[in-house]
């Protein structure tokens, strides 16, 4: 009799939690997690993508060492930079952001660089390269927007009522979004 009545305890208290929003909680949250691991993954493609560029750069432009070294230790630092998805508070993003936003810096000189020298604009190799590099950048953008659409649903589903009282107890938690980085309102300057 003691075993039906703790079988029944766990039924009761399976249905209860997933009525009041447990489960969906659980999914919505690990959605926003796991969307993280795209935003990574595409930052990571980008990262990858790096040393075919300052290859094809390299054989045309070999007196531009100074431009092509600064990339390549962005490419370092930023790829250096890993976050905990279980643990993604602003603080972890704009870490995040900030490596990432040298690695940006440096394309965007390296990019100055290729203007200087019409055969290589001219390199299909750089042509694709540079394609490439620019899906990339598309790509980035896309996973952080869906990243933070997927933060928006979780915290909304979690602050709303009566599910807020449920994540309360189980210490479902705000997550941050990824934002952007102050400085990139500004467009960046070219110099020839």
């Amino acid at each position: 009799m003691k075993k039906i009545v703790k079988y029944l305890a766990v039924i009761v208290t399976a249905i209860t939690l997933s009525s009041c929003g447990y489960n969906g909680m659980v999914t919505a949250q690990e959605a926003a997690t796991g969307q993280w691991a795209n935003v990574e993954s595409s930052y990571q493609r980008r990262a990858d993508l790096i040393p075919n560029l300052v290859a094809t750069v390299k054989g045309y432009a070999s007196h531009e060492q100074e431009t092509l070294t600064g990339v390549i230790e962005a490419r370092a630092k930023a790829t250096s930079v890993k976050i905990d998805a279980s643990k993604l508070d602003a603080n972890s993003i704009a870490k995040f952001q900030e490596a990432q936003q040298g690695l940006t810096g440096a394309l965007n000189k390296l990019m100055v660089v290729s203007e200087r020298y019409p055969e290589l604009k001219a390199s299909q190799q750089f042509i694709g390269l540079q394609s490439q590099l620019e899906g990339t950048e598309n790509r980035i953008n896309v996973e952080r927007n869906r990243f933070n659409n997927l933060v928006k649903d979780y915290n909304t589903m979690i602050r709303k009522f009566p599910k807020n009282l449920t994540a309360s107890m189980f210490s479902f938690e705000k997550l941050d979004y990824f934002q952007a980085d102050p400085s990139s309102s500004k467009a960046p300057e070219v110099k020839f």
